[in-house]
């Protein structure tokens, strides 16, 4: 049997063994984790690149940092944008709803306002009960006269 039948390409391209008695490589990670690059350490990096004046020196800088030229685009970019928390690490995930603050806003003055609103009825049934034990009753209000009939003057 040839060297080829008894192994098959592996994720990384090399040939891996069939047999089954062979420990796993311990320099295979389980897992890839997504790579957080921080703001000083995109800018440091935006620098060195700028520096560069020699050909060849920007790929050497890449391979040294593990990075891709996409990488340098990419922060270049919100760098040109003048905004310093563009080079901070974006959140993932559903961005917050902009019209939510101002719903929640509206619902808490809108609350705030029918709590005044029956504080004022409470005060005004009140008043009314307080005539009526006086004997007083009061005279028609603007709001309840007829809109034909002139006001009263004073």
């Amino acid at each position: 049997m040839s060297h080829e039948a008894n192994s098959r390409p592996g994720s990384n391209g090399t040939h891996a063994q069939t047999n089954e008695l062979t420990p796993p490589d311990p320099q295979v990670i389980p897992k890839a984790e997504r790579r957080r690059f921080s703001a000083a350490y995109k800018h440091r990096i935006l620098v060195e690149a700028d520096a560069c004046t020699e050909r060849g020196q920007i790929g050497a800088l890449l391979r040294r940092e593990g990075l891709y030229s996409s990488h340098l685009d990419k922060w270049r970019k919100q760098r040109e944008q003048g905004v310093l928390q563009a080079l901070a690490p974006q959140q993932r995930g559903p961005k917050p709803d902009p019209q939510a603050a101002e719903i929640a806003r509206l619902r808490g003055e809108n609350e705030q306002l029918r709590a005044r609103l029956q504080r004022a009825e409470h005060i005004i049934d009140v008043q009314k009960k307080l005539a009526e034990l006086l004997g007083t009753l009061p005279s028609e209000t603007p709001s309840r006269a007829e809109p034909s009939s002139p006001m009263p003057k004073r």
